[in-house]
């Protein structure tokens, strides 16, 4: 059962300044053949779209386990997650990164959550997870501890 997840994919901005991809195909192919190069910008548009989409990692709480794009942690192993959005979170992501942190951040989404690990034989420190919704994700890695606790 999911109690969270989200897909971290680009905003809408993203998708817009993708659109230049359009005219610059088409001016490229144009001398050559103009239906060449609208077919080219359309297939190159959308394929750029679908790659995006595709490859955006999600962030999941689910059976018992924390799945943050390809990599996984049970919930046992979890600590305190923390919220941050603002200048808490561009520090987090800078100058108080520890080089040791496991990262799953996109520049296109601002908040994070740092959980932090309690497994005694992973030198991974915490786990920094970009995410739309800090407060949601805390409160499913919170609601998700009390269940296994009980």
């Amino acid at each position: 059962m999911s109690t969270y997840r989200e897909r971290l994919s680009p905003s809408g901005r993203i998708y817009l300044y993708l659109v230049l991809l359009i005219p610059a195909s088409i001016l490229v192919f144009a001398p050559i053949n103009m239906l060449a190069g609208i077919i080219c910008a359309v297939v190159l548009y959308g394929g750029s779209v679908l790659v995006l989409f595709v490859l955006s990692p999600v962030i999941s709480v689910e059976d018992g386990m924390l799945v943050a794009g390809k990599a996984r942690i049970p919930l046992s192993l979890v600590g305190e997650p923390e919220a941050m959005t603002g200048a808490a979170a561009t520090m987090a992501r800078g100058q108080r990164l520890d080089a040791r942190a496991w990262l799953c951040i996109r520049g296109w989404i601002q908040p994070v959550v740092k959980v932090t690990i309690q497994d005694p034989e992973d030198p991974v420190p915490y786990w920094l997870i970009s995410t739309r919704n800090p407060k949601e994700l805390v409160a499913a890695l919170e609601k998700a501890d009390h269940e296994l606790t009980s």
